[in-house]
């Protein structure tokens, strides 16, 4: 990233964190996980409001075995299908129920602890969203700890662009140009950090995409050449930029933009709502504010349980506060959240271009490099010109995939590019858009893409 100017010679160190529902440091993958769980469940018949936080009384145990890649048994014969959520726990959907938990972990100061074989206390409920209750979990056989240690808070440092780094960056190729933007010097790096995805956004172990079937082949021969949700038969479907400041609310306002499109498709620009960022990163117990959080469990898991309501109901602050949004005001939902491909590992190019130009426009997230931040135009890709001081590598950067095409200026050189929506206002790259180069899973933007279906 860009040079360091150094204000406070010290670092500030990560505060131990409280086991809450939110998104977490933990470090899960699908090895550690996948096996026979035994849950202890709690009295059911409570409401959405249920606060499963220090629960602490369960009723009865419950015997589930997860399997590759995405069966679920349990105790009765009954199967059902399973999900990882990221490096942070998993959902379960079996015998009409379904059950969300995170993954248990300690943090002391830098320090992470992750105890993948047990989950925080998490939440179940049918799937009519109906009859809650809380539960803990544990599987049957025992692992070891895992501990990594997270970089330290960055406070006091203070951004400044590297303007060597942006003429090495436009010299070293010719994809893309890179300026310096007057609006990010000085800013706080940990703001600089929020605003690339947020600390607890981090994915430490990103699955590869899954390999292209001789039936998705087939698919794709019947999609356009090009293709975007801005411009389909002079129609605009996509709702307007808006810009998230400081404040790591990229998850939301890319789940929330998702929804806000395929509304928009689904009643032909009749309903254009806008839906409130604010109310995520103030009430949602399935992210982390302004620290970070991941589309799965808001464009979906939230929209589903709760729902989602329009902006004037919490106007944006881009800051952190108790939940203020209007209580009476009226809540819309979606369901058959996924993550594209059915489960998280499944997804791929072929998958994604299918399901953007059949439902509309999907959440991905992609791992930001200091190369990004000073994007203005072109088919991006990461140049490998970087500080030997790069923060951004460990976030995980949440927008909005709108549509794909090719870039033939270079006939010897075509490029295949994604169309993507960013967060950061119209005075960034390509009026709030940005290319990035699409079919070698750039970034990863091609490996954990998530969708959802509004109910109308």
């Amino acid at each position: 990233m860009g040079a360091l100017v150094v204000l406070v010679p010290v670092f500030v160190c990560l505060s131990v964190l409280s086991q809450v529902g939110a998104d977490t440091p933990a470090n899960c993958t699908y090895e550690d996980v996948k096996g026979t769980w035994v849950f202890q469940i709690g009295q059911e018949g409570y409401t959405n409001t249920l606060n499963c936080t220090s629960f602490n009384n369960p009723q009865v145990d419950y015997k589930v075995e997860l399997l590759f890649p995405d069966l679920a048994i349990d105790q009765f014969g009954n199967k059902g299908f399973w999900t990882l959520i990221y490096n942070q726990g998993f959902e379960l959907v079996i015998g009409g129920r379904k059950y969300f938990a995170f993954s248990k972990y300690k943090q002391s100061g830098s320090t992470v602890v992750s105890m993948c074989d047990q989950i925080l206390p998490g939440w179940s409920h049918d799937v009519l969203g109906h009859n809650w209750a809380c539960f803990l979990g544990a599987k049957n056989e025992r692992q070891k700890v895992k501990v990594h240690t997270d970089l330290p808070r960055l406070t006091g440092y203070k951004y400044q662009s590297d303007i060597e780094l942006i003429k090495t960056i436009n010299q070293g190729q010719n994809s893309w140009k890179a300026v310096q933007y007057p609006q990010f010097e000085n800013m706080d790096f940990e703001d600089m950090i929020r605003m690339a995805g947020g600390r607890k956004s981090r994915i430490h172990n990103k699955p590869s995409p899954a390999p292209i079937t001789q039936e998705q082949h087939q698919q794709l021969k019947s999609l356009p050449a090009e293709f975007d949700w801005r411009n389909v038969d002079g129609s605009n479907f996509v709702s307007p930029i808006r810009n998230q400041a400081s404040c790591g609310s990229c998850y939301a306002f890319s789940s929330l933009a998702m929804n806000e499109a395929r509304v928009r498709i689904l009643t032909n620009n009749t309903r254009q709502p806008v839906f409130s960022t604010q109310d995520i990163v103030e009430c949602s117990e399935y992210s982390q504010g302004c620290e970070g959080g991941f589309p799965y469990l808001i464009g979906g898991k939230y929209a589903e349980d709760f729902g989602l309501v329009e902006e004037s109901c919490n106007p944006y602050k881009g800051r952190d506060d108790a939940c203020s949004t209007v209580p009476n005001c009226p809540r819309e939902y979606s369901t058959r959240y996924e993550y594209v491909g059915g489960f998280y590992g499944a997804c791929n190019e072929a998958l994604m271009r299918i399901n953007l130009v059949k439902y509309g426009p999907m959440a991905v997230a992609f791992e930001v490099y200091n190369d990004f931040m000073h994007y203005k135009s072109g088919v991006y890709h990461h140049t490998g010109a970087v500080n030997k001081f790069n923060p951004f590598e460990i976030t995980n950067h949440a927008v909005l995939l709108v549509g794909y095409g090719t870039d033939t200026s270079d006939m010897n050189n075509p490029k295949d590019y994604w169309i993507v929506k960013n967060g950061w206002g119209t005075g960034w790259g390509e009026d709030d858009y940005f290319r990035i180069l699409r079919g070698v899973d750039e970034c990863s933007i091609e490996s954990i893409a998530v969708q959802s279906f509004p109910v109308m």
